[in-house]
């Protein structure tokens, strides 16, 4: 079985890390035929901090082909990839082309493959904000439109692509089928968490204390694209970094944005890679973020988390009351950070066990062989 795994952002690499992992370990072992991965990195995040050092941290095979693709509009981008794609998709004539989570190289991706008639597994399938407004909402809704397997990493997932109308039922071989496997994020929490407490030295680097600090992200285009919204964020960062210390590892498009002189409580430092992430999400008392895998990251760390959005697709983590949905306004923003500054989080089980890879590759394995036996 031979497939190509599609990536081109920070968190793609993650997910993409533990498919590697699954296939190395064995799962998929009854398939007719060895498994063979092709990877192939869009280049969409493609400066070292943003890219090369998540391969070196994760121990993620070194892509076989780097499209060098990055840095232009959603549509240039997008166009560009598509045809990059295309031509290695010709050349490796895979049995799956598997797409991650919601970016333009998930989209890309997803419609390079479906027009060469190669089946696309969509891993993070069913997330819905159910703001179109989001070019990440556009992309997950048609990727999930052209995948012949739909990996959801929640129940909640399944059932928005239920209310969608999936599965459909195009013919006996191009069915779509739901399978809810977990989340492979969830996986790499808890491979990577030992490896993160070894080899990690962020904590010592910026002299932070356990539980005595914030952790902020931020990137979203529609917080870093609109200076209200963005200087709104900034304002309640740095009022909250008058009372403890506030760490913001600074996103290439945010950094374009913001005079960082203007907020000089606030910590800035460079992107970081995955392990020292990990102990930043650990450590962190309380973390403020408009990142979808930031949310859950800090709920598998049991650590209380705001989200400077409107809406999420992790609906579940507001619902259990691990995450707070403050949008962008600085007073709401400052009353979320109090009301979770002391918020003991219990987690539970509701993104899977931490086997979610091993499941997908034993069902793009068990679908190749139903299928070709028809």
């Amino acid at each position: 079985m031979k497939i190509a795994s599609i990536v081109g952002a920070r968190p793609q690499f993650i997910k993409a890390a533990m498919i590697s992992l699954a296939i190395a370990r064995g799962a998929g072992a009854n398939a007719s035929a060895p498994i063979t991965e092709t990877i192939i990195h869009t280049g969409q995040h493609f400066d070292d901090n943003m890219s090369q050092v998540f391969f070196r941290d994760l121990d993620i095979p070194e892509p076989e082909y780097h499209l060098g693709i990055g840095g232009g509009s959603h549509g240039k981008n997008t166009g560009r990839m598509i045809e990059a794609i295309e031509a290695v998709l010709v050349k490796k004539r895979p049995d799956w082309a598997i797409v991650y989570g919601d970016t333009d190289s998930t989209l890309a991706g997803a419609l390079a493959a479906a027009k060469l008639h190669i089946p696309v597994a969509h891993v993070e399938a069913g997330l819905r904000s159910y703001n179109r407004k989001m070019p990440e909402e556009i992309n997950r809704i048609v990727a999930d439109q052209l995948s012949t397997l739909l990996f959801c990493p929640t129940r909640t997932a399944v059932e928005n692509l239920e209310k969608e109308g999936f599965p459909h039922r195009l013919s006996h071989q191009t069915r779509q089928m739901m399978v809810d496997v977990g989340d492979v994020m969830y996986d790499a929490a808890l491979y990577y968490g030992d490896r993160a407490e070894e080899k990690s030295r962020i904590m010592q680097a910026l002299a932070l204390k356990p539980k005595d600090f914030v952790l902020a992200t931020i990137h979203r285009a529609e917080n870093a694209d609109d200076p209200i919204r963005l200087q709104h964020i900034m304002t309640a960062l740095n009022r909250i970094a008058g009372e403890i210390p506030v760490v913001l590892p600074l996103h290439p498009r945010t950094k374009k944005k913001i005079v960082m002189t203007d907020f000089p409580a606030v910590s800035f430092i460079d992107p970081i890679g995955y392990l020292d992430m990990v102990m930043l999400e650990k450590n962190a008392r309380v973390i403020i973020t408009d990142s979808g895998g930031v949310q859950k990251e800090a709920y598998f760390h049991g650590t209380p988390c705001v989200t400077a959005r409107d809406e999420t697709e992790w609906g579940e983590l507001v619902e259990t009351g691990a995450n707070i949905l403050a949008g962008a306004e600085s007073d709401r923003i400052m009353a979320a950070f109090q009301q979770m500054l002391h918020k003991t989080i219990r987690t539970r089980r509701l993104y899977g066990n931490g086997d979610s890879a091993g499941k997908i590759i034993s069902a793009l394995g068990s679908r190749l062989i139903r299928n070709t036996r028809v």
